[in-house]
Order: C-alpha cells, then sequence, then structure tokens
C-alpha cells in the first residue's frame, strides 16, 4: 500500500477515535466558548487539509478520463460515465460537492507537457500554494477562479499572476491590507475587484455574452408548483431585490396594543368591552405591558401577543412579494394589453364547485388546476364573468358583475387603513388589494363600508391564517388568531399616520 494511503488510514482512524470520544463523552457541550471556537478552527483546517487532497486526486481522474482511447480511460473502466460519477461514488459526496473540486482541479493541477513531458506551471500557483498550505479551502479557490479565469488571455499573464499572488495572501492574511484570514466571500469580492480592474475591454464585450445567457422559464408543475429557472441580468435582479427588501423589510418595534374604553380612536363604537387600539406599524403585534388594563374588560392578559410568529420562510416571502409586484403591474395600466385589455388573470370554475367550495378552479395559460380558494381570492379583487353554457357546450348567455372597487373608493379605503390592515404587516396601501368583506356572491356590495386593504399573502391566505375581519360603523376590525391573541377581541385597526395621531391627540 501508498504510503500516502497509509498516513490518511492512520489519520483518519486517529480522527474517528477522537469523533466517538467527544459525542460519547458529550464533550463538545462542555467546551468553554473560547474552547468551542478553537475546535472550530483546528476542524476548519482538517477539512482544508483534506480538500487539497481530494482536488488533487479529482485532478488525477480528470487526466486520466481524458486519455485518447476508451479503453484508456479511468472513468468507464470503473463502471462511471464521467469524472464527477466516480469521485460522488468515491467520497459519497454530493454532485455540487464535486462540482467544486472539479472546477478547482481545474485552477491549480499542474500538468505535464505530453510533447516534453515536463511539468507545467498551475494557471494558479498562488491559490495552489495556499491550497496547500491550508489556508484556503475548495470554496475559496472557486470564488478566485470565477471571475478570474477568463482574464489570462486579456490582461496577460503577468497581470493574471499579480492578482493570484495577491489574492493568496488576502487568504494567508499577510495582504498589503494587513486584514485577518479572508473568508471564502471576502475573496470572490476581492477577486471582483481584481476582475474589473484588469479588464481593460471594460464591460461591454462581456455584457454581450452575459445578454445570451439571460433568460427565464417556466417548468413542469410538480406536486402543486411550478418551477422557475433562470439567470437575471445584474440590474434586474437588483430591482428585484429592492422589491423584495421593500416588501419584507422588518420594522425594529411592534405596535402596541393599549386597552380603551369601547370606543375606538374615531369615536365609533368598538363593540366589545376590553377593546383598544393599534399604535404603529412594525413587525410584530404586541400588547403594551404598562397600560392599566380597562376595569371592563375580561380577563385581558398581559403579553398575549409579544413576538407573533409570521412561519414563513425568507423564500416563501420573497415567493409572495413576487406575487405582489406582478399584480401591482398587471393593474397599473402601464403593460402592453392583450387583446385589447390589460393583462389579465383569468380563473375560470364551475358555479356550483364555487358555491361549495369543493373541486377546482383552472387558470388560463397553465394546466395546472388550483384550489377554490385561489378562484375566490381572485374574484374578491377582480371582475366577474358569469358564462352559462347548455349541456352541450353552447354558450347561452354572458353576465359580467361589476365588483372592482373603483379609483376613488381605493384612495378612499388607502386613507382609512394606510396599509395592510393585519397587525403587524408592513405593506404599504399602494402594494395591497381589496377585499370584500362580505363577499359578493353573498351580497356584499363594492362599497368602502365592505372593503379593506389586504397583501397578497394575507388576502391569499385568509381562510386558513385565523384572522378574522369585520366593519363596524364603517371601521375595519381584526380579531387575531388564538395562538397570538386568546382573549379572542374584536380590535379596531389602522395603520393611517393620521387617524394614529388623531388617536394619540384623543387621548392626551
Amino acid at each position: 500500500m501508498h504510503p500516502l494511503t497509509d498516513t490518511l488510514h492512520a489519520l483518519e482512524h486517529a480522527l474517528g477515535e477522537a469523533v466517538a470520544a467527544a459525542f460519547a463523552a458529550e464533550a463538545v457541550s462542555g467546551l468553554d466558548d473560547e474552547d468551542l471556537l478553537t475546535v472550530i478552527a483546528a476542524a476548519g483546517r482538517i477539512v482544508r487539509r483534506a480538500e487539497a487532497v481530494l482536488v488533487e486526486c479529482t485532478a488525477q481522474v480528470q487526466d486520466r478520463s481524458a486519455a485518447a482511447s476508451l479503453d484508456g480511460r479511468l472513468t468507464p473502466r470503473m463502471g462511471c460515465r464521467s469524472v464527477s460519477e466516480l469521485v460522488q461514488r468515491a467520497t459519497l459526496a454530493s454532485k455540487q460537492t464535486v462540482t467544486g473540486y472539479e472546477r478547482a482541479a481545474r485552477g491549480v493541477h499542474e500538468q505535464v507537457a505530453p510533447s516534453s513531458g515536463e511539468k507545467l506551471p498551475a494557471p494558479f500557483p498562488g491559490m495552489r500554494a495556499a491550497l496547500i498550505d491550508g489556508a484556503v479551502g475548495v470554496d475559496g479557490v472557486v470564488a478566485v477562479l470565477a471571475p478570474l479565469s477568463h482574464l489570462a488571455m486579456t490582461a496577460g499573464r503577468a497581470a493574471h499572476l499579480a492578482a493570484d499572488e495577491e489574492l493568496a495572501a488576502c487568504a494567508r492574511g499577510v495582504g498589503v491590507d494587513a486584514a485577518p484570514p479572508a473568508t471564502a466571500e471576502e475573496l470572490r469580492v476581492c477577486a471582483q475587484v481584481w476582475a474589473v480592474f484588469l479588464d481593460q475591454d471594460g464591460t461591454e464585450p462581456r455584457d454581450a455574452a452575459v445578454m445570451r445567457t439571460r433568460g427565464v422559464t417556466l417548468g413542469v408543475a410538480r406536486d402543486g408548483v411550478i418551477p422557475v429557472r433562470g439567470n437575471l441580468l445584474p440590474e434586474v435582479a437588483a430591482q428585484l431585490q429592492r422589491i423584495f427588501d421593500a416588501l419584507l423589510n422588518p420594522k425594529l418595534d411592534g405596535p402596541r396594543f393599549t386597552p380603551t374604553d369601547t370606543t375606538d380612536g374615531d369615536g365609533m363604537d368598538a363593540g366589545h368591552a376590553g377593546a383598544g387600539h393599534w399604535e404603529g406599524k412594525g413587525a410584530d403585534p404586541r400588547f403594551d405591558e404598562d397600560a392599566p388594563a380597562d376595569p371592563g374588560s375580561v380577563g385581558l392578559r398581559e403579553g398575549v401577543l409579544r413576538d407573533q410568529a409570521d412561519l414563513r420562510t425568507r423564500a416563501q416571502k420573497q415567493h409572495d412579494a413576487l406575487a405582489t409586484a406582478l399584480s401591482v403591474a398587471a393593474r397599473s395600466g402601464e403593460l402592453p394589453t392583450l387583446g385589447g385589455a390589460a393583462p389579465t388573470l383569468v380563473v375560470s370554475v364551475r358555479a356550483a364547485d364555487l358555491a361549495a367550495g369543493t373541486g377546482y378552479a383552472h387558470l388560463d395559460g397553465t394546466d395546472q388546476p388550483v384550489p377554490i380558494g385561489v378562484a375566490r381570492h381572485t374574484a374578491c379583487d377582480g371582475v366577474v364573468q358569469r358564462v352559462l353554457m347548455d349541456d352541450h357546450g353552447r354558450i347561452v348567455s354572458i353576465g359580467t358583475l361589476d365588483r372592482v372597487f373603483n379609483h376613488h373608493q381605493r384612495k378612499a379605503i388607502t386613507l382609512r387603513d394606510g396599509g395592510c390592515i393585519i397587525p403587524g404587516c408592513h405593506i404599504p396601501a399602494a402594494w395591497c388589494e381589496i377585499h370584500h368583506v362580505t363577499d359578493h356572491a353573498l351580497g356584499g356590495p363594492t362599497h368602502t363600508d365592505n372593503g379593506v386593504l389586504l397583501c397578497w399573502h394575507h388576502h391569499r391566505t385568509l381562510n386558513t391564517n385565523g384572522w378574522n375581519i369585520r366593519i363596524q360603523h364603517g371601521t375595519p376590525h381584526v380579531r387575531g388568531p388564538s395562538w397570538c391573541d386568546p382573549s379572542g377581541h374584536w380590535r379596531p385597526t389602522t395603520t393611517s399616520p393620521t387617524r394614529l395621531h388623531d388617536r394619540i391627540n384623543r387621548k392626551q
């Protein structure tokens, strides 16, 4: 057996014993803060050393799998279709991880000239040395290679090597700025700076290539969702990120609920003893623990609504933000028309299914059925057209129900509500939809006394999220789900700065 193999087996055995002892005795949980970080740093060094071996071995697999004859190639002799498959099976690592090994190998491997047998320098000799020293791992090498690999031909070998040397120094913590050893993410940023500096042709030639690779595709429906894949131009991604930031920006302090008398801030009857008002507009509603409880309140507990949780993941929030942006764009009037009308989401559903709340609805543009709740959500803020067909499918009659709040009504509702009326939601009015509190199909009018502002997420999930809404004397009231408001009180709600200011004045 080769000495390198013997050494690695011995290291694996020793490390295995150390890991087993640590977990059996729960030694890690007994470490103090300083020792814990020391162990993490030591484990990181071990990982980087092991990655250096894996990268070099992957490079050898690449070389031995590039033989001219099929019989001489390593991968088919081992029953694998590619280098990636062979390394995955040998390491039990993911395809993404092995892709990193392959990319790093192409940047730091010293190949042999086929004609003379002379060993050629690695494309990135500085990063190769840093990898061997354990100063950088695969992530760091790949972070440097990605922006700099294409510049050797345009900027010249000397400039390329200078960037490589400086980035390797940054990885070791001995760069010109005397900063500590750089992380993989910091190396990526530094490499991008070098790429811009060395690119004498500017961005135009690269931009032409980038424009060819841009695109977005909608995949085939799987398990009720449509996968989205593609590449966004930087400015498009930045604009989308700004929309996400605007809609998902968390507030540091949530609105505070203060128990008051039985009238809301506008002098209207709140309809329940111990009602109160929401002040401020933030991420999490909560009770004011310092406020005196109303003597008439029925078991109003302090702190009930503190730290209301939004159970959506970041990705789910961004999905809902994108849905909101698309909805706003569609109704903006700025988009080209389709068939003489604004681009409109058309939802078809059988009247009997909609009334019973069972079955499915269908969307124009996809063959994927959607829940009845999607039809209710879309109809609440749109126009309903009733098409009557006979048993043979002939159209007998067409009727349209005008149920869309007009421009003036939307302005008035915006003035009253300020934004999404669900406490703790900070989606502004311009991004909200108008919800019919009493469904139009049940006789609810398209009137300001029957419309409230809801963001796309709360409107879409209103039947399942536990929030209840009603209009009391022309003003919206909400009742929170039992998990965040066990009292079950109806409370007037608004985020309108003017109305909140009036409430404060009345309490002085």
